[in-house]
């Protein structure tokens, strides 16, 4: 017997190693699907477009390489015993199609939306860097600032206010930001240019060990992209006087600034005005400007460069009382206090190092550094607790630095026969500056109610292990650590200042069984975190400075024959407290323990060559666990929601989208006494494509519905009401909206 083994173990020493790259630019394809034919055997390629298949028999096989926007190629290889065959693949090319991809070939195993996620970034049009978040799926943002807050965040029955409970990231860069001015988790990606994202990454609960701080119900990861397969200018004018001006430049095309090998840099600025379309203009002005390298500096190391600074500045109606409008007050348009709006700005440094091994090994060095400004003007509650002068804040950030670190090791290895996948990483976050909460009047600060210096760490340790126990079934298990020190120096009052300092230990299980190429089951586990402000965290107002979330799910991604595509979960997310530190007010509300229970359905169909639909479909049911029946709703969690649209996509000619949004109406307290009002909206994009000309025409609310798109009940006194009034405040969404786009590349 141990001579028939043995035997076994020599007869499987042959191997298949390759690089796979674009045959039209020569750059190398990261997540490249790698299967051999009829054998249950898959890899994909890692970011220098490396795959290796080991311990096969001798024999003959097809080794199958497909990835979404290039033309599925198969290669015959034939084996000898022990021998290993390096094949360089080039992929062409051609037009997105279903039929060409599978489903259980992902190197990240934890990313079960990856195929969605690809589907939408190649098919979907995105407009704005709102688009991009919508890319999510399940995900609904609203706006209620002119435009110049982070949006609030809705998913998985969850409000996320702006960032609370969903981390973002951009080239492994922080966007939340911890114990900021205005909210907790604070996420504003304006300071992406939409043309600039290459790649999104989604990871929905706390079930992955590389996410720590606000990633309870789930995680995006965006990626920009390395190069620019052309220059493109690009001007859009629409109503309410919006304007947006676009340029990107390759700086290198075929010359080399650090080795002979393939090398990208270019240059984006984007520019963009708008009045908006309440009855005072807003003013709104953003700019942006994104500057990129990408290199191999040898076949083992690449390097990646990125600078950017970003600004804005605007004013903002504010949001106002349904009984405003009743009264003839205002018109649903109009304001309270329009001295509302503000400024900030965000610069960013970011430097990456990658270094493959001789023996497979990948690490990675990321060095991050971002100097952030905020100042913001409100007035939620009117003349609630000042009759005279009025309840407007100031919430200030007086140039916040940020430091970070990351480091990460992958490899992929054997245990004994079994197939095992290690990755872990190491890093730290630092950040720094000085915050405030003002009393104000018509942007004018009458007195200081929060004042002082910030300090915050986050350093963390992860592990994550992948073994495929069979060809078909894999567990993954995850440990994560996170320690933070909080520090806030008060300037005013000495009983709130103080230092303290947490840990939080992470775990994660999950099982993947690959039923076959097309179909894929999975069951999830983990627990996660979101971090509470600094500043209730030293002066003792949290009971909890980090409350846990405990999640589970089950669910599949399959196809239906070779064009349709569906992601559905069955999933639990328990949390241990709601407590999140209000900023408008300087206080820490305490909510108590929650339970959310939902359903995800995602639909992508491939109807023909040019033509897809989609459609997202998420329930969720969310309840206090402390609360009495009928007072224990979870205000503002969305209950049902969904997104979807066609579109036609050619890279000639017409193309073109109708998309709609879904919102059904929900509780906006605890007793469902006030409710936010749902709504439905379709929203379409034509374009034109013309040698080196694309012409577009871009409509929002093509129904001009009245609708709501944040909400809130909100205790609020009018000028000259003798009583406060508890009701829905909202900021009206966009009415009918048009713009037109002309696009020269070069």
């Amino acid at each position: 017997m141990l001579l028939f083994a043995a035997g076994t173990l020599r007869a499987q020493t042959a191997a298949i190693k390759g690089t796979v790259s674009d045959s039209a630019t020569g750059e190398y394809l990261p997540s490249v699907t790698v299967v051999l034919g009829g054998q249950g055997r898959f890899s994909a390629t890692d970011v220098f477009g490396n795959f290796q298949l080991t311990r096969l028999q001798a024999g003959k096989y097809n080794l199958v390489c497909s990835y979404l926007g290039y033309k599925t190629q198969t290669i015959s290889v034939e084996l000898a015993e022990g021998e290993t065959k390096i094949i360089p693949v080039k992929l062409k090319p051609a037009p997105m199609s279903l039929a060409e991809v599978t489903v259980t070939a992902s190197r990240d195993i934890g990313q079960t939306m990856t195929l969605i996620n690809q589907v939408d970034k190649e098919r979907r049009p995105t407009n704005s860097a709102q688009d991009l978040l919508r890319l999510v799926p399940g995900l609904i943002i609203a706006q209620h600032a002119g435009g110049g807050k982070a949006e609030q965040i809705f998913l998985r029955g969850f409000d996320s206010d702006h960032g609370t409970d969903f981390a973002v990231s951009i080239d492994g860069m922080p966007v939340n930001m911890v114990s900021h001015a205005h909210g907790q988790g604070y996420a504003d990606f304006h300071f992406v240019i939409p043309e600039t994202v290459d790649e999104l990454k989604v990871y929905k609960g706390p079930y992955s060990p590389r996410f720590g701080d606000f990633a309870t119900s789930g995680a995006g990861e965006f990626s920009t992209r390395n190069g620019l397969d052309r220059s493109t200018v690009k001007m859009e004018c629409g109503l309410f006087d919006t304007y947006r001006a676009l340029a990107m430049v390759d700086l290198l095309g075929d010359k080399h600034l650090f080795s002979k090998q393939q090398e990208n840099a270019y240059i984006a600025a984007e520019y963009v005005y708008s009045n908006s379309y309440f009855e005072s203009p807003q003013h709104f002005n953003r700019h942006n400007i994104f500057a990129k390298y990408h290199g191999r500096l040898n076949d083992r190391t690449s390097l990646s460069v990125s600078l950017s600074d970003f600004s804005a500045d605007w004013d903002a109606s504010g949001q106002v009382p349904e009984r405003a409008i009743a009264q003839n007050r205002i018109t649903r348009f109009g304001s309270i206090d329009n001295t509302e709006g503000g400024t900030t700005s965000r610069a960013n440094a970011n430097v990456t190092i990658a270094s493959a091994t001789r023996n497979g090994a990948l690490f990675r060095n990321q060095f991050f550094y971002s100097h952030y400004r905020f100042d913001l003007f409100s007035n939620f509650t009117f003349f609630l607790n000042d009759s005279i002068n009025g309840d407007g804040i100031n919430q200030s950030e007086n140039g916040r630095n940020i430091f970070g670190y990351n480091g990460t090791f992958e490899k992929q290895h054997k245990l004994g026969t079994k197939n095992v996948s290690t990755h872990a990483g190491i890093g730290t976050r630092m950040d720094e500056g000085d915050l405030a909460l003002k009393h104000s009047v018509r942007r004018e600060v009458l007195d200081t109610v929060v004042s002082g210096h910030l300090s915050q760490q986050n350093m963390h340790a992860w592990l994550e292990e992948t073994i495929s126990l069979t060809d078909k079934f894999s567990v993954n298990a995850g440990l994560r650590f996170d320690q933070f020190l909080f520090s806030f120096v008060d300037f005013r009052n000495d009983s709130l200042t103080g230092k303290n300092q947490k840990g939080r230990v992470s775990p994660k299980l999950n099982f993947y069984y690959n039923v076959s190429e097309s179909f894929q089951l999975f069951v999830r586990s983990g627990i996660g975190f979101h971090s509470n402000d600094a500043r209730s965290v030293v002066s003792g107002q949290a009971g909890n400075s980090l409350p846990r979330a405990y999640g589970c799910e089950a669910g599949s991604t399959f196809k239906i024959g070779k064009r349709l595509l569906i992601n559905a979960a069955l999933w639990n997310l328990d949390l241990e407290n709601e407590l999140v530190y209000v900023g408008d007010e300087g206080v820490v509300e305490i909510s108590g323990a929650t339970r959310r229970l939902g359903v995800d359905f995602a639909l992508r169909l491939e109807i023909g060559k040019y033509l897809f639909a989609d459609a997202d479909i998420n329930y969720n049911h969310g309840r206090f666990l402390d609360l009495p029946e009928g007072e224990n709703y979870i205000p503002l969690a969305p209950v049902l929601t969904s997104t979807g649209g066609i579109t036609l996509k050619k890279e000639k000619g017409f193309s073109g989208s109708i998309r709609y949004r879904c919102v059904d109406s929900r509780p906006a307290n605890e007793n469902n006494t006030v409710t936010a009002k749902g709504y439905f909206l379709l929203d379409a994009v034509i374009g034109y494509t013309l040698g080196k000309f694309n012409f577009g025409l871009a409509a929002e609310n093509l129904l001009n519905s009245d609708w709501n798109e944040a909400q809130f009940d909100t205790e609020s006194r009018l000028l000259n009401e003798t009583q406060a009034v508890s009701e829905l405040h909202f900021t009206p969404g966009t009415p009918f909206f048009v713009k037109g786009s002309v696009a020269f590349s070069f």
